[in-house]
């Protein structure tokens, strides 16, 4: 399937005074923390807002998962480098989550912020909890294959759903049932319509999400880890700047097109900490910019699983943190193979409720680390998920331009106006014509 048959983010001319999506989600999100902050109660009351927001965001992402892959897969007369496509995504997701990881691991160490906090009193109950919550490897390479689609998408299990529906794509494929790929077509036309209306909404949603935020925890919370939580943020900065900003450079994508598409996307998940909330915004504006339907209905929900560069980053930070926070020396050699168990131990657990902390707790016993310092970082959890979820998101999404790139199908000239477009202005041409 072309570019030029995906829908596009529709672009209606609006008046001088009116504000776009992007601005107003960031003027729900300032709102939002103002009550939070000085009418704590009113924004916790504002939690079935956000929760609403949420569940509708949930309806979207099995149909559409579900519809553009096989389209994408069925209906496209490439689907013979899926294997391709599908080795490129791991040896990518591999090299970007390594640097992630190093990342972590180098600010952590420079920085010290568990340096002088005293771990004593610290309850070990969550963690335990937490703890009994990791899956085994066997468990992991078991939940990947689904017992029912159904049950997959009502649990919202995006590594599940894609597994079915590749298996399932290709026997549409080899039975050339077009009316399946007919329907699939028309079903992912009206998801997107579908995923417009949904975020007209989503400046209230996320309005509420900040307000319970803040006035749950109160942004005092900021004070006692405050350097953990910059250590991160400042770490997260560094991560997109000098890894993510020479793979731009190295692909050629074109970043002031890539940052206009991907602020909506990147701001839902900062706002709601919610990657499924940025999903469907986030495959309609990669195929808006130029990468194809098949690629970008692959390689996202993909990414979602085993390309989570913010979360692979925060592991190896909280981790050398805990170790500080109770003075337990670790030489580097010891840090580098816990760098090499979260390499492996991050992957295909997003499906398992609150993945990085239970990741962080297998992580902590293995190298015999207190577990009292999850405690701690329970208390500033939230603020630290909104920035790593955020870089999920524009991690996941860059992930699907490179692709793109890389299979060299990348359309430079798609979201430009008619007159800077000849491919465009070649198709008006023949249609005045005609």
């Amino acid at each position: 399937m072309s570019t030029t048959d995906s829908p596009m983010i529709e672009s209606k001319p609006r008046s001088k005074f009116s504000l776009g999506l992007t601005a107003q989600i960031f003027i729900g999100l300032i709102l939002g923390v103002a009550v939070g902050q000085f009418a704590p109660e009113w924004g916790k009351a504002l939690a079935p807002g956000a929760d609403v927001f949420l569940h509708l965001i949930k309806t979207i992402i099995a149909p559409l998962v579900f519809a553009t892959l096989v389209v994408g897969i069925a209906g496209s007369s490439h689907s013979h480098s899926l294997g391709r496509l599908g080795f490129k995504c791991f040896i990518y997701f591999e090299l970007v989550t390594t640097f992630a990881l190093v990342v972590g691991l180098a600010m952590v160490n420079w920085l010290q912020p568990g340096a002088g906090i005293d771990l004593a009193g610290a309850s070990v109950t969550q963690a335990n909890e937490l703890l009994a919550k990791k899956p085994s490897a066997g468990d992991l390479i078991v939940h990947i294959f689904p017992t029912s689609i159904i049950d997959a998408m009502a649990r919202g299990d995006v590594l599940q759903i894609v597994v079915f529906t590749i298996i399932f794509a290709l026997g549409v494929k080899a039975a050339k049932a077009t009316q399946i790929v007919d329907f699939c077509q028309s079903l992912s036309e009206v998801m997107f319509k579908y995923t417009g209306y949904v975020m007209k909404f989503a400046p209230i949603g996320v309005a509420c999400a900040m307000g319970n935020t803040v006035g749950k925890y109160g942004l005092d919370v900021l004070v006692s880890l405050g350097k953990l939580v910059g250590t991160l943020y400042l770490a997260l900065i560094i991560f997109v700047v000098f890894v993510l900003g020479p793979v731009m450079y190295l692909a050629k994508v074109p970043i002031k097109k890539f940052l206009a598409a991907v602020k909506e996307p990147f701001i839902l998940a900062f706002s709601t900490t919610s990657s499924e909330a940025a999903l469907p915004k986030a495959l309609q504006a990669m195929e808006s910019i130029g990468v194809p339907r098949p690629i970008v209905s692959f390689v996202l929900p993909l990414g979602y699983t085993f390309n989570l560069d913010g979360t692979t980053l925060y592991l190896s930070l909280a981790a050398i943190f805990v170790a500080q926070a109770a003075g337990v020396h670790m030489p580097i050699e010891k840090q580098v193979l816990m760098l090499i168990t979260l390499m492996l131990t991050s992957k295909g657990v997003a499906a398992v409720p609150r993945a990085s902390l239970v990741i962080l707790a297998g992580t902590l016993a293995t190298f015999d680390l207190p577990l009292a310092g999850i405690a701690l970082i329970l208390g500033v959890d939230t603020l630290m998920d909104m920035a790593r979820t955020s870089v999920n998101v524009f991690g996941n999404c860059l992930a699907s331009v490179v692709l793109a790139r890389w299979e060299g199908v990348f359309d430079d000239r798609s979201g430009e106006p008619l007159e800077e477009s000849p491919k465009l202005q070649a198709v008006a041409t023949a249609e005045v014509s005609q």
